[in-house]
């Protein structure tokens, strides 16, 4: 029996902030819910079941929270499940969540991630020891600088490119409302006159520290039928993970983000990404990793990813644009942020991404990863059914 085409018919997020005091978890998780709703005009009566995702617990300090937010979500009597895979999360509880539309175990399914980093530190709650180094790193931005450094050697990038992505993400996110860096005098010359990090990472190469969640409503053909405007149809999609040391690890290209493209290609009929995808959200917390990623996802060969971000292959009027909506560089509420991607990724070939929509965009990629470049979570989807 062939599986169910999964489409997705409401999308809904809060608008990102650094501290959303006005609301608990459970209001914020709601706002998001909320909208997804009433973007495919269903009530909370017309779910089936909720799948929600975050990241670690220590963020928040609230552990299992998932435990006391049924209510809030409409889940009370209802299968509500948790997942958890570091910072790919957002899109692997996506990912979760259509299996279930397209095993028919259930009909509609709603699918939640949040963070609301204000009520904790994630910065130092991701200090975290790393066996047999010395403990020298602080965030995550210390654990990923000497991967960005090593590209930078493999493939002779110029010390500037980090910069261009910087620039681009934050232009992008001020065509993006639900954006939470709004930088209306950002240039070129400030981000690279930005503090230095973590060399070679800047300051304003950086993610923010973001509240906020993101919703999406998928069902079934069916359902998709009874939506009151196109949805967005999964073509393919795929996890896959890999341990975070081990002898022959390629920090800078991890074989797991190949396989998973690989896997979501194949399920897509995807021969050639560069040409047959129309753009791409990424997953990109510190602006170097969008050349790394062009690359370990097959859009350019090995060492050329930074030559399509340097010639503007990826600005948002390029032949290949990436994270129109300011991506993670702009938004980053860590649990939520991979299924932003997917989400950003299904407003683009509804037509609805207003401001940032990618014109006559069919096929966009959604990619998240997590961990110490360990957890992978991508979607492909279309504006048509699939055709298998």
């Amino acid at each position: 029996m062939s599986k169910e085409p999964v489409a997705v018919v409401g999308i809904g997020q809060t608008k990102h902030v650094a501290a959303r005091r006005d609301v608990s978890i459970a209001g914020l998780v709601r706002e998001a819910a909320g909208r997804a709703l009433a973007d495919a005009e269903l009530t909370w009566a017309d779910i089936d079941a909720v799948v929600i995702g975050k990241a670690p617990d220590f963020f928040e300090g609230v552990m299992m929270p998932e435990l006391y937010l049924a209510d809030a979500l409409g889940a009370v009597g209802k299968p509500m499940m948790r997942v958890h895979t570091a910072g790919s999360v957002g899109g692997s509880t996506a990912l979760v969540a259509a299996s279930l539309v397209a095993a028919r175990v259930h009909g509609t399914v709603l699918t939640l991630a949040f963070e609301k980093q204000s009520e904790s530190n994630a910065m130092w709650g991701l200090s975290l020891p790393i066996p047999f180094q010395q403990p020298l790193l602080a965030g995550a931005g210390g654990f990923f600088a000497p991967h960005v450094r090593a590209y930078m050697r493999r493939s002779g990038a110029p010390d500037t490119v980090g910069s261009l992505v910087a620039y681009k993400d934050r232009r992008n996110a001020l065509k993006n409302p639900y954006a939470h860096l709004h930088e209306h005098d950002i240039t070129l010359e400030k981000v690279q006159a930005s503090p230095m990090l973590w060399d070679p990472i800047r300051y304003s190469e950086t993610c923010p520290s973001s509240d906020g969640a993101v919703a999406m409503v998928l069902t079934d053909r069916a359902g998709a039928a009874r939506a009151p405007r196109p949805p967005a149809w999964m073509h393919g999609g795929a996890m896959r993970s890999e341990p975070t040391l081990f002898a022959g690890k390629d920090c800078v290209s991890p074989r797991a983000g190949r396989d998973c493209a690989a896997d979501v290609y194949r399920q897509a009929g995807i021969v050639d990404p560069r040409r047959e995808i129309d753009a791409v959200e990424m997953y990109v917390p510190f602006s170097w990793y969008e050349p790394m990623w062009l690359e370990n996802l097959g859009f350019a060969d090995e060492g050329e990813g930074w030559k399509l971000t340097e010639s503007g292959v990826t600005e948002l009027d390029g032949d290949l644009p990436v994270d129109m909506s300011g991506g993670v560089l702009s938004t980053n509420p860590i649990g939520a942020s991979g299924m932003i991607r997917f989400a950003e990724a299904a407003l683009q070939v509804r037509g609805q991404a207003g401001e940032h929509q990618v014109e006559g965009a069919r096929r966009v990629l959604g990619h998240a990863y997590g961990g110490g470049s360990q957890f992978f979570a991508m979607w492909l989807v279309g504006a048509e059914p699939p055709t298998s």
